[in-house]
């Protein structure tokens, strides 16, 4: 295993492992391609997300997208706004 989703309701997925940009992975059935490098511990979207929508992990809100981020693609501060940057609608 070389990631983890924590809930179903999840868009992002946990590298375990450092995960390569090409490598193929699959979820639900569905093979993503990473578009980037994922660090261990890091989380990449599991399905499209379009800026404005939420970031969810563990089945709950953390962040909101700050621009479209694919699915493969790694997430963190330069696409997300954390939920603890100040209010969220």
């Amino acid at each position: 295993m070389k990631f983890v989703i924590m809930n179903r309701k999840d868009n992002v997925a946990t590298a375990i492992v450092p995960l390569k940009k090409g490598e193929k992975v699959v979820v639900g059935g569905r093979e993503i391609i990473l578009l980037e490098d994922i660090p261990q511990g890091h989380k990449f979207a599991i399905w499209d997300i379009n800026a404005g929508d939420f970031i969810i992990k563990y089945g709950e809100i953390i962040g909101i997208a700050t621009r479209n981020i694919k699915a493969g693609e790694y997430v963190h501060i330069h696409n997300v706004r954390s939920r603890y940057q100040g209010a969220m609608k």
